[in-house]
């Protein structure tokens, strides 16, 4: 009896080591998608900076509010489809274009 437990536990540890993983993969790829759009590189370019970083399967949005440029990370946990988890992260920069520009 116990170790089917044993097995069944280490099984959910690693999913969720896994999970982990893939959630710091969203932050960083959302934080280097905003880095690169806050610099004004191309919309592909900075694409492809976070998809870079992503994890498998992750879906990047990128948007403008104003002087911030705001980058959405999402994407399925790993591992299998019971205990499905949507991950995400946002990452927001000050558009560089937009420093300097205000009166004083």
């Amino acid at each position: 009896m116990a170790v089917p437990a044993l097995v069944v536990f280490t099984m959910a540890l690693v999913w969720a080591l896994m999970a982990a993983s893939a959630q710091i993969q969203c932050v960083d790829a959302a934080r280097a998608g905003a880095r690169a759009a806050a610099r004004s590189e191309p919309r592909a370019a900075t694409l492809a900076a976070a998809r870079s970083a992503a994890p498998p399967g992750a879906k990047i949005s990128l948007g403008r509010d104003g002087d911030l440029w705001r980058v959405r990370v999402e994407a399925p946990s790993p591992g299998p489809a019971a205990p499905s988890l949507t991950l995400a992260a946002e990452a927001v920069a000050l558009a560089e274009d937009a420093v300097g520009s205000g009166e004083r």
